[in-house]
């Protein structure tokens, strides 16, 4: 479970990673990543948290296995959120395959698109 601070919760905000930010696609899922900006006005010295939300559609399966889904991808979110810049938005959307795929297909496609994101690859 990712903690409360880290976690992605306002539509305004999934809209901003989303449309603002950049985008790796593999064969199981998309990710967004909008990098952390901090605000200059903003008060208090220290860097707002990364958060991070996810995305799973019925064409991903039944309740049951979207939620699957989503709970492994929580935990594999939460697992790298000290890679991302700090204030990042990132949104991971689960491609139809997803509920098919095991927990190590999902954690390379995650690891292949977040290092692609860092790593400054192209589109």
């Amino acid at each position: 479970m990712l903690p409360t601070e880290n976690r992605l919760r306002r539509r305004e905000d999934f809209a901003t990673a989303v449309r603002r930010g950049r985008r790796a696609g593999r064969p199981l899922l998309v990710v967004h990543l909008r990098s952390g900006a901090t605000d200059p006005h903003a008060p208090g010295e220290s860097a707002p948290p990364t958060r991070a939300g996810f995305v799973v559609s019925k064409a991903v399966g039944g309740a049951v296995v979207r939620n699957q889904v989503k709970r492994r991808l929580r935990h594999l979110m939460r697992e790298r959120l000290t890679e991302l810049p700090p204030g990042s938005l990132v949104v991971v959307r689960a491609l139809p395959g997803a509920g098919d795929a095991d927990h190590a297909h999902l954690a390379r496609d995650l690891d292949a698109a977040l290092q692609r994101l860092l790593g400054g690859g192209t589109r």
